[in-house]
Order: structure tokens, then C-alpha cells, then sequence
């Protein structure tokens, strides 16, 4: 599908918007690329390609801001990218219908707006380490979701690590951008080698996702993120939640 004109403008205002506040938090911003294409007449396929592909340029800048700000521990992430690889790329080998499609990535959007509307700034009481079997379970788990609906695992992930005090915010934050990057990788690379890498009109899109990922990744990893802003994109997670489900 190809995107001109004034869609053209508000589309990729949004990327760039989606991609900052995203980044801001460590997360390459799939759930949110794939809200805003919910609103187009993009293909699941499309839709689920192009996510990732836009996941793998902002999980990549900001997993660099958070590698640079020294909040990254490859120890911690580690069991759960050994989980989370090779069924990431299982899933996406997986061809599913658009009904399904559409209906898992309502989910996902709803798990997302959640997770965006709740704030990062929680202190851990004791910081404890994941039991192996308990990462790698999990890790699984999201991978597989994550090849299939074409999202980077992150919004997952980092909620997860610090319910559970395995990792503080920031740390969680640099784990969830290297996950997402490995994971959207291995993700593509299974669509690639179906024969479902369907790309839409990428090049405006990555350049406003390029730029508002490295703005947001440097004002998550060097200050704090806006809470307010976050709630108002988890709103509009919501409607792009029913949205799908209704497709």
C-alpha cells in the first residue's frame, strides 16, 4: 500500500511520536506502529513486517542510549533471549488469517495501553535474579507472541522484570531494548524465510522513527519520561485495541 499526501504527514508525525515516547522507556514502539496502522488500510502482513522493521532502527538507538547511560546487564537478559529466539522466529514462520491476526493484536494493544498507562518510577525492595528456568520459560513465551503478531516483546518484558524485582527500571528499560532488537531480528528473519515479508511505504517511516527514537531514548536514559504523555498514548492503544478487534 502506498501512503501520499496529508496521510503521508500524519503518519509519520505519529511514528515519530510513538518512537520517542517508546524509546524513552527502552521499547522499540511495535505496538504502537501497529495502533497507527490499524487506522490504515495496511495488510496484517504489512502491518506486522513493517513494525518490525521500524521496532529493530528504535529498539537499536535505544538500547545504545541505555548501553552508554551503564544501566545494561547482559547476565540478567541473557536466559530469556535463549528462550525467546528461536520461537520468535518459529512465529514468524507462522501464517495465521487476519481474523486471528487482528484479534491477538487487540490483545496486545490492550496489554500494551496498560503497561504504558502505569508508571516506572517504583523503587525495588530487594532486587533478586530470575531463576533460569522461570527466564527461559518466559522468554519463550514472549518470543513466540512476539514473531506472530510482529512486536519486539519489550512491552512484556520490562513489566515483568520489575513486578517481579528482577531488575530495576533502568535496567529493565536497556534489557527490554536489547531483547526487542534480537527478537524483531529473529522475527523478520523467520518472515523472510516463509515468504510473508510484505513492506509498505518504509522510507518516511524510518526516518521519523530514526529521529524520534534517538530523542526519546536520550531523555529516557538522562531523565525522567513524561507519565502524562505515556497515559495519552495508552489511550489511544485502546481505541486502536477495539478498532482490530472489530476487523
Amino acid at each position: 500500500m502506498e501512503i501520499i499526501g496529508t496521510n503521508l504527514v500524519y503518519l509519520v508525525s505519529l511514528v515519530f511520536l510513538v518512537a520517542a515516547l517508546y524509546s524513552s522507556v527502552g521499547h522499540g514502539g511495535a505496538s504502537g506502529y501497529l495502533a497507527i496502522l490499524a487506522f490504515t488500510s495496511f495488510s496484517s502482513h504489512e502491518m506486522s513486517t513493517t513494525a518490525l522493521i521500524l521496532n529493530v532502527i528504535v529498539s537499536g538507538i535505544a538500547f545504545f542510549s541505555y548501553f552508554r547511560a551503564g544501566h545494561f546487564s547482559f547476565k540478567l537478559i541473557l536466559p530469556f533471549l535463549i528462550g525467546s529466539i528461536p520461537l520468535s522466529y518459529l512465529g514468524g514462520t507462522i501464517h495465521i488469517t487476519q481474523k486471528i491476526y487482528f484479534l491477538l493484536l487487540s490483545i496486545v494493544l490492550i496489554i500494551a495501553a496498560i503497561r504504558m498507562a502505569l508508571p516506572l518510577s517504583q523503587k525495588l525492595k530487594e532486587e533478586t535474579s530470575p531463576n533460569f528456568y522461570t527466564a527461559l520459560f518466559s522468554g519463550g513465551i514472549i518470543g513466540l507472541v512476539s514473531g506472530i503478531v510482529g512486536i519486539g516483546g519489550g512491552i512484556f518484558l520490562s513489566p515483568l522484570m520489575i513486578f517481579m524485582n528482577w531488575a530495576s527500571p533502568k535496567n529493565a528499560s536497556a534489557a527490554s531494548a536489547f531483547f526487542i532488537l534480537v527478537n524483531s531480528i529473529s522475527g523478520l528473519l523467520g518472515r523472510l524465510s516463509s515468504g510473508i515479508m510484505d513492506i509498505g511505504s518504509l522510507i518516511p517511516l524510518i526516518i521519523a522513527a530514526s529521529v524520534g527514537g534517538l530523542v526519546g531514548a536520550y531523555l529516557g536514559a538522562n531523565t525522567f519520561s513524561s507519565l502524562t504523555l505515556r497515559r495519552c498514548l495508552a489511550f489511544t492503544l485502546l481505541i486502536a485495541a477495539l478498532k482490530s478487534g472489530f476487523k
